[in-house]
């Protein structure tokens, strides 16, 4: 099980969608045709398979809306879904399901949708020593939720800012004047704890970033063959990182060169939502 965000890390996220939903005047809609004494019974219910994540975010918006709202999960954040499963009840006042119901579908449906991409690439690469991680591109305002999704999908996460790891990258190194400059410059201005990461085009720039004992490089859109030469090169010294046209059908070749991560920025920029629906129940 993956430890939950603590609400304090979700509420903001959820109030700013909901007050952004609501905008001057509420839900128009619902207030003027549910009287405020009808109370519903809805589920959750997964409309394709796939891994259900951000469940507490949407709880959280129809708890927002109204306190008087419960919510009875049938199948917590990490499950398998099949189409038609059962996620969770949703019991309440009318008026609160149905104005938060959007926000909590938006939450739920984008964060299963994350989830059950991860989940795709780490079953492809399933016998290897290899890990999937995400990346800084996020969504502006959801990083935290989207690595949480990563997590619940069975990958891991790479830095989640520029404030907690090193990451040298091309236009560092060539406005430092090189790799030496760049790599040596980083390790003077940070503490002892930073670990520092070389981006590497070229099996050249390898064997330099190797001689500069860096703690690990991220071999960015490199063949096949030339990820097998490179994780020969490294030997172990540091954590290789493999990065560009990772996707299910060409992940499990890649994990085959032996690199150490599979880095995904695809997963939280541009994935497909889990169709997930909230259905009135009689």
């Amino acid at each position: 099980m993956i430890p939950a965000l603590p609400a304090i890390m979700v509420e903001p996220a959820v109030r700013a969608a909901l007050l952004e939903d609501l905008g001057r005047a509420g839900d128009l809609t619902t207030d003027a045709i549910v009287p405020a004494s009808v109370r519903t019974e809805c589920a959750l219910v997964a409309r394709q398979a796939g891994v259900v994540a951000g469940l507490d975010f949407a709880t959280t918006a129809f708890r927002l809306i109204d306190p008087a709202i419960e919510t009875l999960v049938e199948r917590p954040d990490g499950s398998r879904l099949a189409h038609g499963d059962l996620i969770a009840v949703i019991r309440g006042p009318a008026r609160g399901v149905l104005t938060a119901e959007r926000t909590a579908l938006n939450f739920l449906c984008h964060l299963s949708g994350v989830a059950s991409a991860t989940r795709g690439i780490v079953d492809a690469i399933a016998g290897t020593n290899a890990q999937v991680v995400c990346t800084r591109k996020t969504m502006p305002g959801l990083r935290a939720a989207q690595k949480y999704a990563v997590r619940v999908g069975g990958g891991s996460n790479h830095r989640f800012g520029l404030d907690d790891a090193v990451l040298i990258k091309d236009n560092h190194v060539a406005i430092a004047g090189g790799v030496r400059a760049a790599v040596e410059r980083a390790r003077a201005g940070v503490g002892h704890l930073v670990k520092i990461e070389l981006e590497v085009d070229t099996l050249v720039q390898l064997q330099e970033a190797m001689a500069l004992g860096v703690d690990a490089v991220l071999l960015d859109n490199m063949g096949l063959e030339t990820l097998r030469q490179a994780v020969e090169i490294v030997g172990g010294r540091a954590i290789t990182e493999a990065s560009g046209r990772i996707r299910p059908d060409t992940a499990p070749a890649i994990a085959a060169t032996g690199v150490d991560l599979l880095s995904v920025g695809w997963l939280t920029h541009s994935v497909t939502v889990l169709d997930i629906g909230l259905d009135h129940r009689d």
